[in-house]
């Protein structure tokens, strides 16, 4: 299983060729990614089954430091960037058979940018590297979500399942409504954490230093020089670039969302005091040790342990049985949280489990 697991992490690869290879076969084709992601990964989640294996400590340190498995993120980051470039090119070539297929190839770059891409520098972000952190902000520069660096270290991960974040979703609340609070707050809070964080530096917050100038204005300037770069080799304005490049900006950070919002859904923290609340613990996120969706997401899933361990790698984070365990991968759940009646039907009754067992912990003994 070790070794199966080393490979198993190239498999997100598999999602940026599809796309490739589906845009050269042409027509609906298109649309293999999609059918891959949402059909075929689930389908064969269901019949691999779970995989709730975890390595002991001492495997974990040693495992932890191989160099392999950054090797893996740092190779996507350049996998990418050549890819966004890539689908910039192919949207001016191309004029598309129709407004469909040039949906479901901006849905499917999306899936790749988003759905793997975030995830990966959402790993990378994480760490102390400077190496790593750069290109964390590289690929969410690609979809024009860097912001997130910042709220969701510094704020996400410090108020989660609380009512202060605005990326963890309130029972009953359906994705639409979450969407827009997690989008827009969690953008507003980003610029709040930077400058307060200047405040402390004696800076005011309009300084080249705050970073959130930057993260706003450096994926438009990345998206500008693309356009103008391949303008320059038409010889004239080349609009469909930045159109593309913004469209599938939009469904890679939505996605994210969608992500967002699974992973937290009607979780929270008991207050031990005014405003404040107990440790994150491995029962505060919803977990998901689903084997193959795990290889795509990069143990993702395992969204528990990252949380009460936000430092700790992809490759180490452990299943806790203890967790509220979702049904399904997030390949799975991200589609039926697109539909309220059905997410609250499967979901609430798991949510109050939950609040139960929680409650008959904090009885006395």
């Amino acid at each position: 299983m070790k070794h199966l697991k080393k490979i198993g992490f190239f498999t997100a690869f598999i999602l940026p060729t599809l796309v490739v290879s589906g845009y050269y076969l042409g027509g609906y084709w298109n649309f293999i990614t999609i059918l891959f992601a949402f059909i075929i990964i689930p389908l064969i989640d269901q019949l691999s089954g779970l995989d709730t294996t975890n390595l002991d400590e001492s495997e974990a340190k040693l495992v932890s430091e191989e160099k392999y498995y950054r090797f893996v993120t740092y190779i996507w980051t350049f996998v990418q960037l050549a890819f966004v470039l890539w689908g910039c090119f192919i949207v001016v070539q191309d004029g598309f058979q129709t407004p469909l297929i040039w949906l479901a190839f901006v849905v499917s770059v999306a899936l790749v940018t988003g759905g793997i891409g975030i995830t990966v520098a959402h790993e990378l972000g994480h760490k102390k590297s400077a190496l790593e952190r750069f290109y964390s902000k590289l690929l969410l520069m690609t979809v024009c979500y860097m912001h997130f660096y910042i709220e969701h270290n510094r704020g996400h991960h410090v108020y989660v399942a609380t009512p202060e974040d605005p990326a963890t979703a309130r029972k009953n609340e359906s994705f639409y409504t979450f969407w827009f609070r997690s989008v827009f707050i969690g953008y507003a809070h980003a610029w709040k954490h930077e400058t307060d964080s200047l405040q402390k530096k004696g800076l005011p917050s309009l300084h080249w230093k705050n970073s959130m100038i930057w993260y706003t204005l450096l994926p438009i300037l990345f998206c500008g020089v693309i356009t103008l770069a391949i303008s320059i080799v038409y010889g004239s304005i080349q609009w469909q670039v930045p159109v593309f490049f913004f469209a599938q900006s939009f469904f890679a950070f939505t996605l994210l969302e969608l992500v967002n919002y699974v992973e937290h859904y009607g979780i929270v923290r008991k207050e031990v005091a005014l405003g404040k609340y107990e440790r994150v613990n491995p029962l505060h996120s919803w977990n998901a040790s689903h084997l193959i969706s795990n290889f795509f997401l990069f143990q993702l899933q395992r969204h528990s342990d990252h949380h009460a361990n936000a430092i700790k790698r992809y490759q180490v984070l452990k299943h806790y049985d203890e967790s509220p365990q979702l049904p399904f991968g997030y390949p799975t759940m991200i589609l039926m949280a697109l539909v309220p009646p059905l997410w609250f039907s499967l979901m609430n009754p798991r949510l109050d489990d939950w609040s139960t067992r929680i409650y008959h912990q904090a009885l006395p003994q």
